[in-house]
């Protein structure tokens, strides 16, 4: 209210409960609330009236008030509470605790909707008014949980949070933070699992182009028994599997970091904060001794499933590290995928920021700060 962040109120639950939740992690903690942090925990919520400015500013004041702090292992407890209800719906909604029981559910309940954070199966029951038998929930599953790093590949469990993946990836590849901070806000990231985002298979969500470009596979259970393959040849059409009717996901195994590869990831929005892609394009490549040594590509937004380019992999693929070879790529790039044109943007703007956004890596990779806006500041822009 002193800041005037109110204004007509729609959105003000949202930021409140933002603030909360910074309050709780860092003025708790004896941590102020800076810029840089309020602008990334805000980031999942919009507003139409006040232009942000007074919200930042009231979030930067919380550390002057009085510190209240919240029991919050009573809190936890009350949260819990609602979640024991199997019994008060008949059976409409399962949540196994052990992966045995999980595998023996789907493959007695095949038509069951399966469901891991819900940020896109809430949104079809409330906006698309669906209901549903059955919904069968991975995340209280120990065995897909939990984040395994061995000395070749990182396996992430399929009920692992957004957070936690993308933190667990980001220790390998460091510069993918800011790729990471702008997959939706703050809540859905932590809501949200990389498997349900993955099983969903929207042509435009951006993990997957990330996955594709680090050579990710996919681990598929059964009471069959299990199988494994590359995440490009999981989809099959517009959010449509290979998933067999009785198969969870189970694994996402993502390859660890190797010295000497080149990784860049890119989200073109209209929004620059909380907003569905335009284009989302990740390229990494393997450099040794001037020569492209291995070459892989994921792009989002450009075709009915993410996909990977294999064209454009073939014309880079031991060819030499030179401006010449990255424009044949990116030519190559721009006529790859033949997108549509919707309310995102057209089909001609795809294509070209396909083009522009593979000679914009090349720039990047020669240390040309003009190339990206990640090295400017608001005090040079002003």
């Amino acid at each position: 209210m002193q800041c005037h962040g109110s204004q007509c109120g729609f959105c003000t639950p949202g930021f409140v409960m933002s603030m909360f939740g910074m309050y709780q992690n860092h003025v708790c903690k004896g941590r102020a609330i800076s810029r840089e942090r309020a602008l990334a925990d805000l980031s999942g919520n919009l507003c139409r009236c006040t232009g942000y400015r007074p919200l930042i500013q009231a979030a930067q004041r919380m550390g002057q008030a009085p510190l209240a702090r919240v029991d919050e292992r009573a809190l936890a407890a009350l949260l819990d509470a609602p979640r024991d209800i199997g019994g008060a719906t008949d059976g409409a909604y399962l949540a196994p605790e052990s992966l045995a029981e999980l595998l023996s559910a789907r493959a007695a309940l095949p038509q069951a909707q399966v469901v891991a954070g819900c940020t896109d199966v809430g949104l079809w029951v409330t906006k698309h008014h669906k209901r549903f038998e059955r919904v069968l929930d991975v995340t209280r599953v120990a065995e897909l949980r939990g984040i395994h790093v061995d000395e070749q590949h990182l396996r992430i469990g399929a009920a692992v949070n957004l957070t936690d993946a993308f933190d667990a990836l980001v220790d390998q590849w460091p510069n993918l933070r800011r790729f990471a901070d702008r997959f939706a806000g703050l809540p859905v990231r932590n809501s949200g699992t990389l498997g349900g985002n993955v099983a969903n298979g929207s042509p435009i969500g951006d993990s997957m182009p990330l996955l594709i470009a680090l050579g990710a596979s996919l681990v598929l259970m059964s009471v069959r028994g299990s199988r494994e393959m590359r995440l490009e040849d999981f989809y099959t059409g517009y959010r449509q599997s290979q998933l067999a009717a009785d198969e969870i996901l189970a694994w996402i195994k993502v390859p660890r970091a190797r010295a000497g590869h080149m990784l860049s990831a890119y989200k073109v929005s209209k929004r620059f904060d909380d907003d569905i892609s335009a284009v989302c394009l990740v390229i990494r490549l393997e450099v040794l001794e001037g020569r492209i040594h291995a070459a892989s590509i994921g792009a989002g937004g450009v075709a009915a499933t993410p996909a990977r380019a294999r064209q454009t992999e073939a014309v880079l693929d031991g060819r030499a590290w030179s401006a010449e070879t990255i424009e044949r790529a990116a030519d190559t790039l721009a006529s790859e995928f033949q997108p549509i044109g919707d309310m995102r943007a057209s089909a001609a703007y795809r294509k070209d920021l396909l083009r522009q956004l593979m000679c914009r890596f090349w720039r990047e990779q020669q240390s040309d700060a003009r190339s990206s806006l990640d090295a400017l500041t608001l005090q040079e822009v002003l």
